[in-house]
């Protein structure tokens, strides 16, 4: 997702969309160690994802 897009979405949807987000990144890693799923690049795309969020909410 685009830090555009982030920007213009409000505080607490932002909260949630990382908790999803964290969500989903350790289902891929769980997934990768035991042998299951192998998309790594989603992985790196969520916590890059994750990383936007988290620089928007800083405060300023």
């Amino acid at each position: 997702m685009k830090a555009a897009e982030l920007r213009a979405k409000k505080p607490a949807d932002l909260q949630k969309l990382r908790t999803e987000y964290e969500a989903e990144a350790r289902a891929i890693r769980f997934g990768t160690s035991s042998g299951g799923s192998k998309n790594v690049k989603k992985l790196r795309a969520i916590k890059k994802d994750i990383a936007r969020i988290i620089t928007i909410l800083r405060p300023h």
